[in-house]
């Protein structure tokens, strides 16, 4: 689980950098709070779900209070973004948020 989360980190770190470098800092930034609004509640998720499964009390309850949780928390940063990001590029924040959610497709890919 850490590894996929580390993946959508990289992927997302990848994506601000290209995004830097052809469109300026302003979509970087607006990429990177994209891809940190589903990152930053999908780490914690990871955490919570492997304390649960560590201590044996897992269930699938538990799991689909965590995903909804996950679910608010990123539309939540998604809203605080435009108050937090001056200029924010909405086209640069949705692909950021793109390249995060489909980090996980492709840890499903590269899963040997």
């Amino acid at each position: 689980m850490f590894k996929a989360v580390l993946l959508q980190a990289t992927l997302v770190a990848v994506a601000v950098a290209v995004a830097g470098m052809f469109f300026g800092v302003r979509s970087a930034v607006s990429l990177l709070a994209g891809g940190l609004a589903y990152l930053l509640p999908n780490l914690l998720f990871v955490v919570r779900l492997s304390a649960t499964a560590a201590s044996g009390r897992a269930s699938a309850v538990s799991f689909l209070i965590g995903e909804a949780v996950k679910v608010a928390a990123t539309v939540a940063l998604l809203v605080g973004a435009q108050m937090v990001v001056p200029d924010l590029q909405w086209l640069a924040l949705l692909i950021g948020l793109f390249v995060a959610l489909k980090a996980n497709l492709l840890a499903l890919l590269l899963k040997n």
